[in-house]
């Protein structure tokens, strides 16, 4: 069912964690097939200069996670937002069609996370403009 490049990323992960005092978090899930995706991201000079990820669910999900993240550290947060699940699933050499939605789900994740850190962002600079008010 899984090619071999699916099956090295399911079986050694890459990325595979959290980290500490991330600037960003997102976590996104399919309630249909109870896949989980909790992506870590810290982030300098408008460059991704890490990313962690912590996956629940099948193989699949867990290889596009680990995947992906290899393909996004080091680039910038614009390059990064444009991460498609085609591009995953050919990072992969391919994924079964029915594992394409529910396991793919690792960009989303990804943009999640830098949404949450453009948001934090935001909400830095307030709390600043209102203490020096």
């Amino acid at each position: 069912m899984y090619n071999e490049t699916v099956l090295d990323h399911f079986k050694n992960p890459r990325n595979a964690g959290e980290i500490e005092n991330a600037d960003g978090i997102g976590t996104v899930g399919n309630p249909a097939c109870g896949d989980v995706m909790k992506m870590y991201i810290k982030v300098s000079g408008g460059i991704l200069a890490d990313i962690k990820h912590k996956t629940f669910g099948c193989g699949a999900a867990i290889a596009c996670s680990s995947a992906a993240t290899e393909m996004v550290k080091g680039k910038t947060l614009d390059e990064v937002s444009r991460l498609t699940r085609d591009e995953v699933a050919a990072k992969l050499n391919g994924l079964p069609p029915e594992k394409m939605d529910c396991s793919n789900l690792a960009p989303d994740a990804i943009r999640a996370a830098i949404e949450n850190y453009r948001g934090n962002i935001t909400e830095n600079r307030k709390d600043q403009n209102e203490s020096t008010a």
